[in-house]
């Protein structure tokens, strides 16, 4: 990413903990490991694609199925959001305000959303750019 967030990490850490991230395989090797005191799924069109400490699941339904009710977080990509977006019942959104060139963007519909919380992280010594977080619940 072509920004510093350090309040962002450090707020996705302590939201995650102890959950489930739903991930698919180029974001999983973009971490290069799962993270620790979480549970890593991997969404993967390759059958036999296979990492320790992490599981594998090439159909969505299977991959809900096996998180059952324990708190999950979808964290990426692009085409994971996608696919996992009718299944979520919360959005916890950040936005980084720059502009930047990028290959991958998605479109979130909020207005099928309602915003319960906002935060705005000003750029200082450990976060490179202003950023907002925001809380939606589905409406």
């Amino acid at each position: 990413m072509p920004w510093q967030l350090s309040h962002d990490l450090r707020r996705f850490k302590r939201l995650t903990m102890g959950s489930i991230l739903i991930m698919g395989r180029k974001t999983f090797d973009s971490i290069g490991r799962p993270l620790p005191g979480r549970t890593t799924f991997v969404l993967t069109r390759d059958q036999s694609w296979s990492h320790p400490g992490v599981e594998a699941f090439t159909d969505p339904d299977a991959m809900l199925a096996a998180a059952g009710d324990r708190s999950a977080y979808v964290v990426g990509g692009a085409q994971i959001y996608t696919a996992m977006m009718p299944a979520c019942d919360h959005l916890y959104l950040t936005r980084v305000w720059s502009q930047v060139v990028g290959d991958t963007n998605i479109e979130i519909d909020l207005h099928d959303w309602r915003c319960r919380f906002v935060e705005r992280i000003p750029a200082g010594s450990r976060d490179s750019i202003p950023s907002e977080f925001s809380v939606w619940d589905r409406a």
